[in-house]
């Protein structure tokens, strides 16, 4: 059973006076890469945060994000009177006016005006936290969904390409053949003299170097390998990427033996469906 690193979970929290919305999105990645926005008065939880979603996600580009709207009439806005008062002094040395004026441009810049609380209240953070399992639980759903998408195409394209090997094995003769009649109707066209004898000792050795057999049992193995990997209880892409590499180098070694152009036609198609293979295996976790 795979699962996608491509995802999307989402959780709201409805309090008397906000609404707290937990978002959590993935892409594919080789590492966790973990992107938090949240407020700052929650800054104090990050650490334990990216711990959890660590443990839940474990791979992928993750953005999560977490903010509240206010809904009543409680609100956390705060003056601050010593970064007004240093405001309002520069802007007196600057230009001319009473201090209503002033005030209401000092009220106006950076830091003048706290909108959150400085402590967080351990009861709504319990609910929050309840809240962030729901949205991961959704993501862990979304993701494991697609992963059924994914090890439906995986599996109809390893049948693909075992169908082609089916299909190189039983023109194998007809290239063996092909070779053979080559390689005599090149040496009668020399009109020269040769010993038959040492002629077919040479052909005999010449054609074993165009046997495909080893490759052919190779690749069986690891085409069987990748569907018991991909039908196994972990999610485990790497580990599928690698078998998908050493599928690519029996094949390759096929091609470069094939000698022959329907052979050679199989494997490029081989080849097509691998390469299809390789890039959603990017997509698994």
């Amino acid at each position: 059973m795979i699962h996608s690193m491509t995802g999307y979970g989402k959780s709201v929290l409805q309090l008397p006076s906000k609404t707290i919305s937990i978002e959590i999105k993935s892409l594919n990645s080789k590492t966790l890469d973990l992107n938090m926005r949240m407020p700052s008065m929650y800054r104090s939880k990050e650490l334990n945060l990216r711990k959890l979603i660590a443990s839940r996600l474990n791979r992928g580009k993750v953005d999560f994000s977490l903010y509240f709207e206010n809904t009543g009439g409680e609100t956390f806005a705060k003056v601050n009177p010593t970064v007004v008062n240093k405001y309002m002094t520069q802007l007196e040395g600057l230009a001319t006016g009473n201090r209503m004026q002033l005030l209401q441009m000092a009220i106006k810049m950076p830091d003048a005006i706290s909108t959150e609380r400085d402590e967080i209240d351990e009861t709504e953070w319990a609910d929050i936290q309840n809240e962030i399992h729901k949205a991961l639980d959704n993501i862990a759903l979304y993701r494991l969904e697609e992963g059924n998408v994914l090890e439906a195409d995986f599996t109809k394209r390893i049948a693909i390409i075992s169908d082609l090997l089916d299909q190189v094995l039983t023109i194998d003769p007809e290239r063996i053949t092909n070779v053979r009649e080559r390689l005599h109707k090149g040496v009668s066209e020399l009109k020269e003299k040769y010993d038959g004898n040492r002629f077919e000792q040479e052909l005999v050795y010449y054609i074993e170097k165009f046997d495909i057999t080893e490759e052919k049992v190779r690749l069986q193995n690891h085409l069987e390998y990748f569907i018991k990997t991909l039908n196994s209880d972990d999610s485990n892409g790497k580990k599928l990427g690698f078998i998908s590499q050493e599928i690519g180098r029996e094949v390759n070694t096929i091609g470069s033996k094939a000698n022959f152009a329907p052979m050679q036609k199989l494997v490029v198609q081989m080849k097509d469906e691998l390469e299809k293979i390789k890039e959603q295996l990017l997509n698994v976790l």
